[in-house]
């Protein structure tokens, strides 16, 4: 009988700039294009975010900038400039290729049993920039791995993205059981913010930030017992009714985000039965979940903190509790929205935070679609 695959020797690094969401807020509402009724909206979003800090690439938001010429804030004047989407994507390759590397590297050196010599495979997650050779390709490079190692990127997917890498690194693990595969995400969103009066642009505004993460998924049998989670499966659903309402598009001055205030309430009347199916194969799960008491038997929630709002409704349509909700809400608290990495570190925060071996693990995550990714997994070698 073939073995689970296992995602292990989880990582995560944010930039080392920080953003204080008050400090952010009041810089976007004192813009000069800024009228008083986005003045109130830009308030009501950063005020209701649950967000304290989050952390960006562009340095010319900390204290103590690179000399130059400012691209996206002039401290000295209060003014957020608005940089062409070239500009931008070319810092987008700049510090993401340096993350990718860097949270792939900390992976490996995290895990007492994988060398770069045993990858086999590596998958890259981003939806915040292009660029060919892509990421998989610098990490094969600054890795130092065999050329030989097969590559994939899923770009421009949004913020669920790191869940069907997830899914792919488990089926090539049940396609070959010696496979090692290295799942890296790495969004930086923080480069695409601008002033703005649209109200999706300011919620935007208001939740996203950078980050990275990397784990190592195998199904090999390795000696050493290792935090981490078996992925016992996987869901895809659709909420065509919010296509509209989540999408990812390119504009002349960045990337765009439309993020409606309809997504919470899509999310809270379809996840019920966007993860049923995940739920249904497996017998006394199945039972509890149709039961409206799943978070009696699936202790731990992974839910992608897209916002305040929508982990609200997720709570309250799967009966859930506080401590359950935690991890995501701290995410959210400390780091902001950093789309597809996220998931990945609200993971981690559950398994830092002492997951026993053996609990069940709920994942899910949210983007374009309205694209719900849900994924159910167990603690392994977690503290008993």
């Amino acid at each position: 009988m073939s073995r689970h695959a296992v995602l292990r020797s989880l990582q995560t690094i944010v930039p080392d700039t920080v953003l204080e969401q008050n400090e952010v807020r009041d810089i976007f509402a004192s813009q000069p294009d800024v009228g008083r009724l986005a003045q109130r909206i830009i308030g009501a979003s950063f005020n209701g975010s649950g967000i304290d800090t989050r952390h960006t690439v562009i340095d010319e938001f900390s204290s103590h900038p690179r000399p130059g010429e400012p691209m996206f804030f002039e401290r000295e004047k209060n003014l957020l400039r608005s940089p062409g989407t070239k500009a931008r994507n070319d810092l987008y390759v700049r510090e993401a290729s340096r993350l990718f590397v860097e949270v792939a590297r900390r992976a490996l050196d995290a895990d007492p049993d994988v060398s770069a010599a045993d990858v086999t495979h590596v998958i890259t997650a981003s939806c915040t920039g292009f660029h060919a050779p892509g990421p998989e390709y610098e990490i094969v490079r600054g890795l130092g791995l065999p050329d030989s190692v097969q590559r994939y990127h899923l770009g421009f997917m949004g913020c669920y993205a790191s869940m069907p890498a997830l899914r792919a690194a488990s089926q090539f693990c049940a396609a070959d059981p010696d496979a090692v595969v290295l799942v890296v995400s790495v969004e930086l969103c923080t480069v695409h913010l601008r002033s703005t009066e649209d109200p999706d642009l300011i919620v935007a505004n208001s939740l996203f930030a950078d980050g990275a993460a990397a784990g190592i998924v195998t199904a090999r049998d390795l000696p050493t017992p290792t935090p981490g989670v078996r992925l016992d499966g996987f869901h895809t659903a659709i909420a065509a009714e919010g296509e509209q309402d989540m999408a990812w598009t390119i504009g002349d001055n960045g990337f765009e985000m439309i993020l409606s205030t309809r997504v919470p309430q899509i999310i809270g009347e379809t996840i019920v039965g966007a993860i049923r199916p995940l739920y249904a194969r497996e017998g006394e799960l199945a039972e509890a979940f149709d039961e409206g008491r799943v978070g009696d038997r699936v202790e731990h929630w992974a839910i992608h903190p897209g916002g305040r709002s929508i982990l609200d409704r997720v709570q309250e349509r799967l009966n859930l509790s506080d401590a359950q909700l935690h991890p995501a809400r701290e995410t959210l608290r400390v780091n902001g929205n950093m789309s597809s990495a996220t998931v990945l570190f609200v993971i981690k925060r559950i398994l830092d935070d002492g997951a026993a071996d053996g609990s069940r693990v709920a994942a899910m995550a949210f983007g374009p679609g309205l694209t719900a990714e849900s994924a159910l997994m167990t603690v392994t070698a977690g503290v008993a």
